[in-house]
């Protein structure tokens, strides 16, 4: 069956991929080894950036019963409250098993074909094919890998689809509750796990609870996982883990005639853990970059055009990362906490970026030099 781009994943990612091509008039599929609804390790907040990204990819905006807003936000370190807030910048909750299966549904309905499930038995970057184990077809001149973290088209474009040494990796649990309580507030904990953080987000009949960090610095996660449940009232619930990409995306989003949307780029940031934003932009872009290339009857053009076209979002999250490598130094660490325990003007800084409402940039990133000073300063002190 032959279409004008195949995408792999069906995430945010790959159903905004899907929707951008559809209008576009492009024949797209959609291919995913699952059927929709299905689970995802997530914390499911919507920040004001996803949010923006939501309404201009999908249309679909965050009123409704499928997200539930909230604007009390708790900082913490190793149970500590550093500081409380009762009126932080919103962030949306949602289980992302109905969210995704919501945008799946938008690109469909837009035109672009879904296939899921669906087990694939060959991938080809190279020569845009796909075969599926029960032996269909898939041909394109284009390809987006949207497939997350453990990408297969990352693995057949580099052999691996990432570094185990320098991305991380989180456990969750969902911990079943009666329902939404008027106290109910984020939390996230940056004592909680290494070079990472601990989180807790309220949900209508649940409150998802979990902890990551880079996978190098973390081999006691699981334990670590288990101290933070016990600080949030223990309980037994399952636990699930996933590949967290953050701080090492890909400068080059692809190689040849395949890009990588989403997780699958990296495209994930290393402070926050924000990755639906940054997964729905750059499925947008991809999908923009292939209709321009097709259109130009250019498709080896479209990797140049999707790599230009994202390169705010890289620049913004080179920012994050050279962020985390002084905020996380396990020397410095201590000072940042107390830093940010004696002014609350900092954490607002902090809760705004968390929501989405400020960039690193708008942080003064070039001031980092004075930051490492301060706080060495302080950890002497």
């Amino acid at each position: 069956m032959r279409h004008d781009l195949i995408i792999l994943g069906g995430g945010p990612a790959g159903a905004a991929a899907g929707v951008t091509a559809a209008r576009a008039g492009l024949r797209a599929v959609v291919i995913d080894r699952a059927a929709f609804p299905r689970d995802k390790l997530c914390g499911g907040g919507i920040t004001g950036r996803a949010r923006r990204h939501m309404a201009q990819v999908f249309e679909v905006g965050t009123d409704g019963p499928l997200f539930l807003p909230c604007r009390r936000m708790r900082i913490a370190a190793d149970g500590v409250t550093l500081g409380a807030h009762a009126d932080a910048p919103p962030i949306w909750l949602t289980m992302r098993r109905d969210f995704d299966a919501t945008l799946l549904a938008r690109a469909e309905a837009a035109g672009c074909v879904v296939v899921a499930p669906a087990r694939i038995a060959a991938l080809d970057p190279a020569s845009g094919r796909v075969t599926l184990a029960d032996g269909r077809a898939f041909a394109a001149p284009l390809l987006v890998g949207a497939d997350g973290a453990n990408s297969a088209v990352a693995r057949a474009l580099y052999g691996r689809a990432f570094d185990p040494g320098r991305i991380g990796f989180g456990l969750e649990v969902e911990q079943p509750r009666d329902g939404p309580e008027p106290e109910d507030a984020i939390e996230i904990d940056l004592a909680a796990a290494a070079w990472g953080y601990g989180w807790a987000f309220p949900k209508p009949g649940s409150t998802t609870i979990g902890v990551g960090g880079l996978q190098a610095r973390n081999p006691d996660l699981r334990q670590r996982l288990e101290r933070y449940l016990t600080r949030h009232g223990g309980g037994k619930a399952r636990v699930r883990g996933a590949f967290l990409p953050f701080g090492a995306f890909r400068t080059t989003p692809g190689r040849g005639r395949a890009l990588l949307a989403g997780d699958a780029a990296g495209l994930v940031d290393p402070i926050t853990g924000e990755g639906i934003a940054w997964a729905m932009r750059s499925g947008q872009l991809a999908a923009g970059a292939a209709a321009a290339a097709l259109a130009a009857g250019a498709p080896d053009s479209a990797l140049g055009r999707y790599t230009r076209a994202l390169r705010p979002v890289l620049t913004e999250l080179g920012h994050a990362r050279t962020l985390r490598s002084i905020l996380y130094q396990p020397r410095l660490q201590p000072a940042v906490l107390r830093l940010i325990a004696r002014e609350p003007g900092l954490q607002r800084r902090y809760l705004a970026l968390l929501a989405g409402e400020l960039d690193h940039a708008d942080l003064g990133w070039r001031a980092a030099p004075r930051l490492v000073a301060k706080l060495l300063r302080r950890a002497v002190a």
